[in-house]
């Protein structure tokens, strides 16, 4: 067995998972979806057609624009009613298509299937990049991109992040039951992209039974299942690699510059069907839950699919939300409007109720060094947050904000009831936007 080691820091959050018990759920056909063009990191697809058209589920509707990007494809058939623009997570407007659709969910031909043994690495990587594979995880990272490492910087260690350390999540646990054969088809298919060997599982111990399912299905494939303690953030890219690796991966760095790449169990299923059946990502397992709602489960949405309409399958609410957050409450993004569509990266949609929120003033830090205790990056969250309300951002970024991986330990653990998290994305936003001054001169 993989060595475990306990990352430095860390919190263990109360874990809320609802619905983990609940099988994932297939969606009847909606009227219409609102499908962004923008579902990753980088540049937005470019629409390839034009209000009018008819299109098939399957279909690309987006095209990538440079390496890092992906295209898009159709949730379903119907007609493209209008080129227009929508709400995503974090507030900002992104470019979006509105689909009608036709209520038949014709399919488009599909890519051919492949024998993945016998393809190319190459030709493999073709087809990732053309079913536009991103990271499930909630980076939405496009994955090509991550399977591209340059040439001096070799990989030889994959890890499928199984841990969804996240609290109310429950989507890649069922995942893990229920489609535990295609993740491990897609790991090995990733493995022969890289050319590498040693393929690693992590899953949290809170989950005995998605490792049993998971142990059973990696039998004789090569996939090695790693029990992890249970810790909060134990699904972080670099907390994961040192608790199943010991690999530090260094300040400003990547896991491929201790030969390691991280891809969520969604991405490996995700992969599987766009090589196997020649299925692009046009949908995801989303996990809807909170105690205002009727029915908390797990559901295989197609993107384009509104918060709104996404409620209303979870038997809509026996009490008005007072807060309702895009993700898990540890890392999600409070939203202000339902018409938000569910993405590639959408992991999950938490209604939050009256009685669940607290309201506190903020007051002064008290130098008690809970925030550098839990920090499993090892920074000091206390001293940073007050340079930041000094506006000393140079002065923090020499103390490596840049490093802050935004998981709220800090916050969680702070007696004073300071907003270190939003500190710290005001002070990285602030640090590019410097950077990137400096190299306009």
């Amino acid at each position: 067995m993989t060595k475990q080691l306990r990352f430095y820091g860390g919190i263990h959050p109360m874990e809320g998972k609802v619905a983990q018990s609940v099988a994932i759920a297939e969606p009847p056909l909606l009227e219409t979806y609102l499908v962004p063009l923008q579902q990753h990191i980088g540049a937005p697809a470019k629409a390839v057609v034009a209000k009018g058209d008819q299109v098939k589920r399957g279909q690309v509707l987006g095209e990538a624009q440079g390496f890092v990007s992906a295209p898009v494809h159709a949730p379903t058939s119907g007609v493209i009613r209008d080129l227009t623009t929508c709400l995503g997570p974090s507030g900002a407007q992104i470019p979006a298509l509105i689909l009608a659709s036709d209520g038949e969910d014709a399919a488009a031909e599909p890519m051919p299937a492949m024998d993945w043994r016998q393809a190319t690495p190459a030709d493999l990587k073709l087809r990732v990049a053309a079913a536009g594979i991103v990271g499930k995880g909630g980076a939405a990272f496009p994955t090509v991109v991550k399977l591209s490492p340059p040439p001096n910087k070799k990989i030889d260690v994959l890890i499928l992040n199984g841990v969804e350390c996240e609290p109310c999540l429950t989507a890649d646990h069922r995942l893990m039951l229920e489609r535990a054969a295609d993740i491990v088809t897609g790991a090995q298919i990733t493995a022969r992209i890289l050319g590498l060997s040693t393929i690693i599982l992590g899953i949290e111990n809170n989950k005995p039974d998605a490792i049993a399912v998971m142990r059973q299905a990696a039998a004789g494939s090569g996939v090695e299942v790693c029990c992890l303690k249970v810790r909060y953030p134990q699904g972080a890219e670099k907390q994961l690699i040192y608790a199943v690796t010991g690999r530090k991966v260094p300040s400003g760095g990547l896991p491929m510059d201790v030969g390691c790449l991280v891809q969520n169990v969604g991405t490996a299923a995700a992969i599987a069907d766009a090589v196997c059946l020649g299925k692009p990502l046009y949908e995801r397992v989303t996990t809807v839950t909170g105690t205002p709602l009727v029915s908390p489960g797990n559901w295989r949405f197609r993107v384009g699919t509104t918060f709104a309409e996404a409620i209303k399958l979870a038997g809509g609410v026996k009490e008005d939300p007072a807060k309702i957050i895009s993700g898990g409450p540890m890392m999600g993004m409070a939203v202000y409007s339902l018409d938000i569509p569910i993405m590639k990266n959408t992991s999950g949609i938490l209604l939050l109720a009256k009685g669940e929120l607290t309201q506190f003033e903020v007051r002064p830090c008290i130098r008690c060094g809970r925030c550098n205790d839990s920090c499993p990056m090892g920074m000091m969250p206390g001293i940073l947050s007050v340079q930041i309300e000094n506006q000393r951002y140079e002065l923090a970024e020499k103390w490596h904000v840049m490093d802050c991986i935004e998981c709220g330990c800090c916050a969680y653990a702070c007696p004073a009831s300071r907003p270190l998290v939003q500190h710290m994305r005001r002070a990285k936003a602030e640090v590019q936007a410097a950077r990137r001054a400096r190299a306009g001169k």
